[in-house]
């Protein structure tokens, strides 16, 4: 459910047609609605209100410091993969005590902020950065509370890049080695072991692997407690699908109807780390039509957007919807909407039945919420996009589009190594 909609013809996101928007901030511009946020998260908290929990946004799928906020102020802690997602979660107002720390590389000092900074938890994901941390909270004279993620194996039956929970992926510790590790996480005398976690994958269309993985978690848990290792957190991380095209993932209400079956009883406090399902179908991106090209073969529309912009397609031949923000049509054509990059993965789509369009024409592509922006690039020096926000009938810039200055700020000359000027 989402907030753009045409009225008489034309494309809305909220009570702001998108043409005015353009008219205001150019394109590419992300464009984001308030509402369809702020309702995704709602009705995901909704769903687990009768269970101890903690949801914390996943910060990777859009790290917009103003989305941030907006979540943080509906009560929402934040799920980091790096000292820049801490860095931003704090400016955005989220307190530490909502802060979970994930990811396979953390570095020391990213780790030392993360301690200072007093978060709830570090997800750790092997024994070297366990013994890595135990030292940087020894030098801080801190104690680090730690998650251990385990790695259930469990097949999410996703794309091949965003499955995170077979024995073959980077993440997590194999649930043979975990019980060991959890001992001498014990022993540590700068950690507190207070949670288990794991995360199977994203953009996962069926309740079924996420049940399969909580019920292996749960009897680790019971081992743990045989050992003498008593843990608060369970944390299944994220990864519950939306609809982009025809997937019909399960509503968030069947979702939390699985998950608190087994863990009602246990005492222990969920943690959920959603993303793209609360922010993606919030977002599109807006581009305007520069030329409409006739192959030999096939034919082609260029947009001013690009794979730097809005990568999902050309990285895993991801569907996204492409709507016309005016609606009207002379007919129908089948072409490639293609970008200005130099690359032939440059595309948002292939063979894409749509409405005709022509040269000056504005182009929504939907679904861009999540993994858009927050992927984006500089690649062919393009500027990075401007970021809209609307709630209601307001308009809120969240991010100017990026300058040819921007693109060089930290860049430098240097003088001619043998003795002459710097070079021009």
């Amino acid at each position: 459910m989402h907030y753009f909609q045409y009225r008489d013809g034309e494309l809305y996101c909220e009570d702001v047609p998108l043409r005015e928007i353009a008219k205001t901030f150019g394109t590419p511009t992300y464009v984001y609605s308030g509402s369809t946020l702020l309702r995704h998260f709602r009705v995901f908290e909704e769903a687990f209100l009768d269970v101890d929990h903690l949801t914390c946004y996943s910060v990777k799928a859009n790290s917009n410091i103003a989305i941030l906020n907006l979540l943080v102020r509906e009560g929402s802690g934040l799920d980091i993969v790096s000292g820049g997602e801490l860095y931003r979660a704090l400016i955005a107002g989220c307190p530490g005590n909502k802060i979970v720390y994930s990811g396979v590389g953390k570095t020391p000092k990213e780790m030392r902020y993360a301690v200072e900074s007093d978060i709830l938890m570090f997800n750790v994901e092997s024994s070297q950065e366990m013994d890595t941390l135990n030292e940087v909270a020894q030098e801080a004279n801190r104690r680090a509370r730690i998650s251990l993620r385990v790695n259930p194996d469990v097949d999410p039956r996703t794309h091949p890049y965003i499955s995170t929970g077979l024995k073959k992926n980077k993440f997590g510790v194999a649930m043979d080695e975990a019980r060991s590790l959890f001992g001498r996480a014990q022993k540590k005398e700068a950690l507190e072991v207070v949670g288990i976690s794991c995360h199977i994958g994203s953009q996962i269309t069926e309740v079924s692997p996420f049940v399969d993985a909580l019920s292996r978690v749960l009897d680790f848990v019971h081992i743990l407690k045989r050992d003498g290792i008593w843990v608060r957190y369970v944390d299944i991380g994220g990864g519950l699908g939306i609809t982009y095209d025809k997937e019909t993932p399960p509503h968030p209400e069947d979702y939390a109807r699985e998950i608190k079956a087994l863990m009602r009883g246990t005492n222990l406090v969920l943690v959920l780390e959603p993303g793209r399902l609360i922010v993606g179908n919030a977002g599109c991106l807006l581009t305007q039509v520069i030329y409409t090209k006739r192959g030999p073969e096939r034919d082609f529309v260029v947009v001013d957007g690009a794979m730097n912009d809005l990568i999902r397609p050309s990285l895993y031949g991801a569907y996204h919807g492409i709507l016309k923000v005016k609606g009207e049509s002379d007919g129908e054509i089948t072409a490639d909407v293609v970008g200005p990059i130099c690359e032939s993965g440059d595309f948002f789509a292939r063979g894409r039945r749509m409405p005709s369009v022509s040269q000056g024409d504005l182009l929504t592509i939907m679904s861009a919420g999540a993994y858009g922006f927050s992927m984006s690039s500089n690649y062919n020096s393009r500027p990075r996009a401007a970021e809209v926000l609307v709630i209601k009938d307001k308009v809120f810039e969240i991010r100017r589009r990026e300058s040819y200055e921007d693109l060089i700020r930290g860049e430098s000359l240097i003088p001619d190594p043998w003795g002459g000027p710097p070079w021009k």
